[in-house]
């Protein structure tokens, strides 16, 4: 969501303020601005909309410093206007926050009291009084931002500087992640290693709680009691990696032609290729768990789902799902027999991190699918499974989807063969099925271009669209129509085929597309039952299919796409692709914007 940079150095840093907020572009954000000091005067400039409005500011009115914090915005409280945006000024003090304050109003309320006026509808700009006023009475900032700390509820990452004292800044984190880099004689401050990945890569992660004193040569921590603490340092995966479409139009483009490389990464990382067995580093007690409970939202949700699927096939576990969101608000019966495991492509998001938080709490044995692995989730869960996606800046979920599913194959493979569900040859062949992944996912990308671009020009003319399947092709659905709905802003649902009679049926007309996702597996035929269904009311079925189901010549369908028959156990991999194809190619015909659609962001780092 929010992003936000901090440099304290000797040397100019206006411009690479605005480079790093460009690496944060990714996160989603409605007004940017930055803030420096220099010569004792504190100057800032804001823009409501995207970083290009910031820039063409400080084009025609510049400033710089040695010193200065920049910030993207994803409103909250307020709307999003230059007002709003931060950095936030109040006399001496300058903030930036990332985050939610959760009892806003009664601080809010208490500053008015005393005679505070607000220039912003902002639960940040509390921030800035609070402190402004603690200074005003002679407190030295270290303490004053110790006792400001102890008021706060609410989840904050955020960074202080001081127009009296340029020499430092100052930072703390609850709930949404924050990183110190280190350089030589300037030191760094950012949401995340991708934001400071061309400054240094090396930094420090604060953990919740923490306050941070950053000068040009150093940082010195404090923990929630305002004790020092030491955190350790770490190398940044991230490395020079920069924002580069590589040729493509967009990100969201790019990620997906990158999942055959992307998923040959996770097999590199979890099988031997020689052997044909799944190898894992650190598992959980997958032989002697009574059953796993999986945790995450949105697209990693469905991940979730599907290998909710695969681990109850090939490792006979007892699996369930949860929404993150929900999860931890619920009393469950929790034995301790069971284990949790939580998929977050990021490792910061909030809900997950919270149910997380929640079963390490209860005692329960906790896992991570992540693909940051330095991220909180990854920190402080037992026993972490890299996704190994690599970076992915477009927010709609692709390579992280079927990476995700691809290390649930693998677990699923790993855990099967310790419970003895699964032999030592049934391993092999199921892992000689997720060898032959990629070359198939390249083969797919490349031969369905041109139909998907025919379907996309259907689709831009309505406005409803169902996606309906079986099995695994149930979330399969879902996570179709929710790429639809996050990148072209066409309303579309996801619902069991089998669930089609008890109410969908009733939105079926002849202008109502339907998407049937039926490759030849055991539902199929129950899967076709559905299609005439809808097609005896008119509805439009575009069918996914394989060579298999397509030599059913009976299959009623308006449009099909033809995909090679494969194994069970890389079906959802295969099929995800058309439908991130067609969700894609339709926002580009409708002008939306891709990466960024509207009012979402990345990484959801506040509840």
């Amino acid at each position: 969501m929010c992003g936000l940079v901090g440099i304290v150095s000797g040397e100019l840093v206006a411009r690479r303020l605005m480079d790093a907020l460009r690496r944060l572009d990714y996160r989603g954000y409605d007004s940017a601005g930055i803030a420096t000091i220099k010569g004792g005067r504190l100057e800032r400039r804001r823009a409501p909309g995207k970083l290009l409005n910031l820039q063409q500011r400080l084009d025609a009115d510049p400033i710089d410093g040695v010193i200065g914090m920049g910030h993207t915005r994803w409103a909250t409280h307020g709307v999003a206007n230059e007002t709003n945006a931060h950095p936030h000024v109040v006399g001496d003090v300058c903030v930036v926050h990332n985050g939610i304050i959760e009892n806003f109003s009664e601080l809010r309320k208490d500053l008015a009291g005393a005679g505070v006026s607000f220039e912003s509808e902002t639960d940040s700009e509390i921030l800035a009084h609070i402190m402004a006023q603690s200074l005003a009475r002679g407190e030295k900032p270290i303490a004053a931002m110790l006792a400001m700390l102890s008021r706060l509820r609410g989840a904050y990452a955020f960074a202080v500087m001081f127009r009296s004292d340029p020499s430092m800044m100052m930072a703390a984190r609850f709930g949404p992640p924050l990183a110190v880099g280190h350089g030589i004689g300037e030191m760094f401050l950012g949401s995340d290693a991708i934001a400071l990945a061309p400054l240094t890569n090396e930094v420090t992660y604060l953990a919740n709680g923490d306050c941070a004193v950053i000068t040009r040569n150093d940082v010195t921590l404090f923990d929630a009691h305002g004790q020092p603490v030491e955190r350790a340092r770490q190398l940044s995966e991230v490395g020079s990696y920069l924002s580069d479409k590589g040729g493509y139009s967009h990100f969201m483009e790019k990620e997906i032609a990158e999942q055959p490389e992307a998923i040959a990464r996770v097999l590199a990382r979890y099988v031997d290729f020689s052997a044909k067995f799944v190898k894992i580093e650190r598992e959980m007690n997958f032989s002697v768990a009574a059953g796993i409970t999986i945790s995450a939202c949105g697209t990693a949700f469905l991940a979730g789902c599907i290998g909710k699927t695969y681990l109850e096939r090939y490792a006979g576990l007892n699996v369930e799902t949860e929404f993150a969101s929900e999860f931890r608000y619920r009393e469950l019966p929790f034995p301790m027999d069971r284990v949790a495991l939580f998929v977050s492509q990021s490792g910061e998001t909030a809900d997950t991190l919270a149910a997380l938080h929640a079963c390490k709490a209860s005692g329960i044995a906790t896992g991570a699918m992540i693909n940051v692995e330095g991220s909180t989730i990854a920190r402080e869960a037992d026993a972490v499974f890299p996704i190994v996606a690599g970076p992915e800046i477009g927010v709609a979920s692709t390579k992280a989807f079927t990476c995700q599913l691809a290390v649930f194959a693998c677990i699923a493979i790993a855990a099967g063969r310790r419970r003895g569900i699964i032999d030592a040859a049934q391993e092999q062949e199921l892992v000689g099925h997720l060898i032959e992944a990629p070359r198939i996912m390249r083969e797919v990308l490349s031969e369905i271009q041109l139909q998907i671009e025919d379907l996309a020009d259907r689709l831009v003319r309505v406005p409803h669209v169902l996606y309906i399947g079986r099995g695994v092709s149930y979330p399969l659905a879902m996570e179709g129509a929710l790429k639809l709905k996050e990148v072209a802003y066409i309303h579309a649902e996801g619902y069991a085929a089998g669930e089609l009679k008890h109410g969908p049926i009733a939105l079926v007309d002849k202008s109502m597309p339907v998407i049937v996702i039926a490759p030849y597996d055991r539902f199929f035929e129950k899967t076709v039952s559905n299609m005439q269904e809808i097609a005896a009311r008119g509805g439009k079925i575009i069918l996914l299919t394989d060579e298999r189901g397509a030599a059913k010549s009976d299959l009623p369908s308006v449009a099909r796409i033809v995909l090679p028959h494969v194994h069970d156990i890389i079906a959802p991999m295969i099929f995800a692709l058309p439908l991130q194809m067609l969700a894609y190619q339709t926002a580009v015909l409708m002008g939306t914007d891709v990466d960024q659609p509207r009012n979402l962001a990345k990484s959801v780092t506040v509840e």
